[in-house]
């Protein structure tokens, strides 16, 4: 006959063999794990880490919000798709493909330069093309997110007149390589070399500086109506120049044309870029001045823009 259990609710319980009632206060639980080789291993929890003491609770949370973070299903957004003004595939390839230029045409501009080859001139100006146009993106994408497309590297958004500017200086740069007179007759190394190298480096970066400086406020083409959050820059590198964007790509232009040695387009680079700059900013300056009013106008008066005759 089956004795009756008489033991009282404070014992042992017949299934868990625990005593809840001092649940809090015993120590921690050990686990025992047989390793394959037999040996038993023992872990033991330590006891400031038990499931109430606050660094437990937040190591869970933290942990949780983590995974909960980096599994979430990215938003639809139709922009980033092959179409879109921001496609992925689009921005991916073209930076791709400037820097297999930059590889190629720097190691190009090398090689040829040592074995004498005066169309060395024309890889090099491909790669400031190239460092160019990425660091246009890279730029915007960094500082100015709000409005960086795929459009941003502004290889394919610049218009006719730029691509026919830079092919007619391609096309100067191959045809004079096959008249080494009329190239060292225009041409003086290391002087101009060094000269156009020097404008090209120094017009970059302050283009660069300026998008940076700018954020948000800049944009590769003007605006019309104003947003809440346009703000009048007056700091920084445009303390000194009003429009250091363009004194850059106006310098940074120039200063390819004297690198490479080509004479007819370094003075037909200067007349188009004089005249798109002036008509570009006196447009420009009318409507920062209904944007800003006398804001703008004392901005306008104390600082120049650093092109010639473009007051």
């Amino acid at each position: 006959m089956a004795r009756k259990s008489t033991s009282s609710s404070a014992a042992p319980t017949a299934s868990t063999g625990v005593d809840t009632t001092h649940k809090r206060n015993s120590p921690p639980p050990t686990a025992v794990q047989e390793e394959p080789s037999g040996t038993p291993v023992t872990h033991t929890k330590a006891s400031d880490d038990s499931d109430d003491s606050p660094s437990y609770r937040f190591d869970f949370e933290q942990n949780d919000f983590e995974n909960r973070y980096r599994n979430a299903p990215v938003p639809y957004d139709p922009s980033l798709l092959p179409n879109g003004s921001r496609s992925l595939s689009s921005i991916g390839m073209q930076a791709f493909c400037l820097g297999l230029v930059f590889a190629f045409t720097i190691s190009a501009t090398a090689w040829l330069a040592n074995e004498g080859y005066t169309i060395w001139r024309l890889p090099a100006f491909f790669s400031c093309l190239s460092i160019f146009h990425f660091l246009e993106y890279y730029t915007t994408a960094t500082y100015n997110a709000p409005h960086c497309r795929a459009e941003s590297f502004l290889i394919f958004s610049n218009g006719w007149h730029y691509n026919t500017a830079h092919a007619l200086a391609t096309l100067e740069i191959t045809i004079s390589s096959f008249f080494p007179q009329y190239q060292s007759a225009l041409v003086y190394p290391p002087y101009t070399i060094a000269i156009g190298f020097l404008l090209v480096f120094a017009a970059q970066v302050v283009r660069s500086v300026a998008m940076a400086t700018a954020g948000t406020n800049f944009n590769h083409t003007p605006v019309q109506t104003r947003k809440e959050d346009h703000e009048l820059v007056t700091q920084g590198i445009y303390s000194w120049s009003r429009h250091p964007s363009y004194f850059g790509f106006f310098w940074w232009a120039l200063g390819t044309q004297v690198l490479v040695g080509n004479k007819v387009c370094l003075i037909g680079y200067l007349i188009v870029l004089w005249w798109f700059f002036y008509r570009r900013i006196i447009a420009e300056e009318s409507t920062l001045v209904k944007f800003f009013g006398e804001d703008y106008e004392k901005f306008r008066k104390r600082t120049p823009t650093g092109i010639p005759f473009i007051r």
